[in-house]
């Protein structure tokens, strides 16, 4: 493998003497070599096997022509919208156009299409009717079937069929795109890859689909809202490399969408593998005069030393994307990789991250998961931690300590997030006291989202009392070590269970904790979160009953508003809010109201008015004056 950047221009590939690339991976993302961006991870592994890779970075949609930097590769194009879902990308849960995207250089917004995949894939195809087109990141692994699409408001296709693409890679992908490439460089058709885990192909030939489970067909999910709810339970059921089972969607009654079962999780010496590749670990040198690319910033100087998550949060996509196996780096690769970021002239000596999904995951939850899988329909961690559930931080412990002791470094922070719930289910209190030594400075964040255990059952993260109990030993353990140190808790509003009621409920749990948050994450219905099937149909797809859902704007904008009841940015919303709920009682001069009255219902009794006068009159006494009298 030569050094340097992979090529993004014709006379990059001539000076690699490439005549013909193998690939022409077209990304909405500017190209960012770092093994945090998925497009370079991917290029990476396929020049480790001897593929050639040209990247098209941002193309202009508009001009056929962009499409056109290489020519038509050997084998096929490489098509992913980025790091993120181009939607999520673009707007916020208001809808409301972002005003800058990290990715871009200088951070404009603007330089890819809404819907990325498929606009490039439709751009390809309009030049190239017959090259292979293999789409893969995020955005296509999330909508491989028949999804909600929020920003439309209505079920979607699945994304093969309207991106005109022949094969979707889905996951964390390194397996399935090398299997894809030996296959077509052997002279395979692409309609005749059929049998690659981690895939998802069309088909014509009903005959064809064999070992398989038919979902509810595309017409009734989107027709029926319990049929949507009972298709996304059966997908989130296989999603499992070794117990999930093969599924298919039709369309019309004559055209198939099959997904084959999960790629199996990587092991310890291929994660390694993958992270040895030679990344410049960092964004391509065309960006500079642009201002660089923002995204850089926030992993530059961290360290991914894990993938997947068994948490199994409502709202997040991990179970469909990076799955419930956790699969990590040794210690020796983490440690290679630190050693040569902690000389790079910009570092400062702040490793600003080390984890994956949920930083104190470093080993799968149980013995039984890499030989029969994780349990279909029951969680880890929810509704109570399982008895089988292996609670150990020592190899986590280890890692930071190693890496404390480099030199160069001052402080290790750990940013992934900590699952406070895992954390108390360990006997050992010397991870919370390395936590609270080494890790946190002066602030740490982390995700209790609620207060209320109706809402928290949905989001199926564990209940108000396992907070509580982890704040008290949080700040047991600072006195213990003589710390002033804080949590910072992140809330979310209107998910799915979520009444006006138990945001009231939030509300007085943050005044009575004295805290109001900055910034409010209001629930963002992204595709293929078991919330979002949710918050479409109104049932939990579990048990197929009644999910109370806040989908009216105003409303969300209420409970949003509640947990930053102080803001008097917020206060008609607020009290609009108390009115409609019937709680009243929070609205007055009490320590336990919320807000006052205005200033026109407040009742004009003596003792109100005598208020103001004699606050004033102490405040404007000299203090020497009150010592002589005066």
């Amino acid at each position: 493998m030569q050094k340097g950047f992979l090529p993004v221009t014709k006379e990059e590939m001539q000076m690699r003497g490439i005549g013909r690339p193998d690939f022409v991976y077209v990304i909405g993302d500017a190209y960012v070599d770092h093994p945090s961006f998925g497009h370079a991870v991917i290029s990476r592994v396929l020049e480790s096997r001897g593929y050639s890779v040209g990247i098209i970075s941002q193309p202009d949609w508009k001009e056929n022509d962009s499409i056109c930097v290489f020519g038509e590769p050997r084998l096929g194009f490489l098509v992913s919208a980025g790091n993120m879902d181009s939607m999520v990308n673009h707007y916020s849960v208001s809808r409301r156009r972002r005003q800058t995207d990290a990715f871009t250089p200088g951070g404009v917004m603007g330089k890819r299409p809404d819907y990325a995949t498929v606009t490039y894939c439709n751009l390809i195809r309009r030049t190239y009717k017959h090259t292979p087109i293999i789409i893969g990141g995020i955005e296509a692994s999330l909508r491989r079937l028949a999804h909600y699409d929020y920003w439309s408001d209505r079920v979607k296709r699945s994304i093969l069929l309207d991106s005109g693409a022949d094969l979707i890679s889905y996951g964390m992908g390194e397996r399935s795109i090398v299997e894809i490439a030996e296959a077509l460089d052997s002279g395979i058709s692409i309609e005749d890859i059929t049998f690659i885990d981690g895939t998802v192909y069309k088909t014509r030939k009903r005959e064809d689909i064999y070992d398989a489970v038919e979902l509810p067909h595309f017409e009734q999910v989107r027709a029926d809202k319990k049929a949507y709810a009972k298709s996304f339970y059966m997908q989130y059921c296989n999603t499992d490399p070794f117990n999930g089972k093969r599924l298919y969607e039709t369309y019309d009654g004559k055209l198939f969408v099959v997904q084959n079962p999960a790629a199996k999780p990587l092991g310890q010496s291929e994660m390694d593998a993958v992270y040895a590749l030679p990344y410049m670990r960092t964004y391509h040198p065309s960006y500079e005069a642009a201002g660089g690319i923002p995204a850089i910033r926030e992993v530059q100087f961290s360290l991914v030393s894990s993938r997947g998550c068994f948490g199994g949060c409502s709202f997040c996509a991990l179970t469909f994307h990076q799955g419930r196996i956790i699969q990590a780096r040794s210690h020796e690769s983490i440690l290679n990789e630190a050693r040569n970021m902690i000389w790079d002239p910009d570092f400062k000596g702040y490793i600003h991250d080390v984890g994956g999904p949920t930083a104190n995951f470093r080993h799968p939850s149980c013995q039984k998961q890499l030989e029969k899988g994780v349990c279909q329909k029951k969680q880890c961690l929810f509704p109570a931690p399982c008895k089988n559930l292996s609670v150990d931080h020592t190899d986590y412990l280890a890692l930071l300590k190693k890496l404390r002791e480099l030199p160069n470094v001052k402080k290790v922070f750990i940013r992934s997030g900590i699952r406070f719930d895992y954390l108390m289910a360990d006997d050992d209190p010397a991870f919370l006291r390395e936590l609270c030594e080494h890790h946190v400075s002066g602030q740490l964040k982390v995700a209790p989202e609620h207060i209320s255990d109706a809402v928290l059952e949905k989001m199926g993260k564990p209940s108000a009392g396992v907070y509580q109990k982890f704040t008290k030993a949080y700040k047991k353990m600072n006195e213990t070590l003589n710390k002033k140190q804080y949590l910072v808790p992140y809330l979310m509003s209107s998910h799915p269970g979520s009444t006006l009621k138990e945001a009231i409920e939030l509300a007085e749990f943050l005044r009575d904790l004295g805290y109001m948050p900055e910034q409010v994450q209001d629930f963002y219905p992204t595709p293929s979160t078991m919330s979002t099937c949710m918050y479409y149909t109104g049932l939990d797809p579990r048990t197929m009953e009644p999910v109370y859902t806040a989908v009216n704007p105003h409303e969300k904008a209420m409970q949003r508003a509640l947990i930053q009841y102080r803001n008097p940015k917020n206060y008609e919303l607020v009290r609009e809010a108390l009115q409609k709920a019937g709680r009243e009682d929070l609205i007055g001069f009490d320590k336990k109201c919320l807000i006052r009255p205005r200033k026109s219902e407040a009742a004009p009794n003596k003792k109100q008015s005598q208020k103001p006068v004699k606050k004033k009159t102490i405040r404007n006494i000299h203090p020497k004056k009150k010592k002589t009298g005066k």
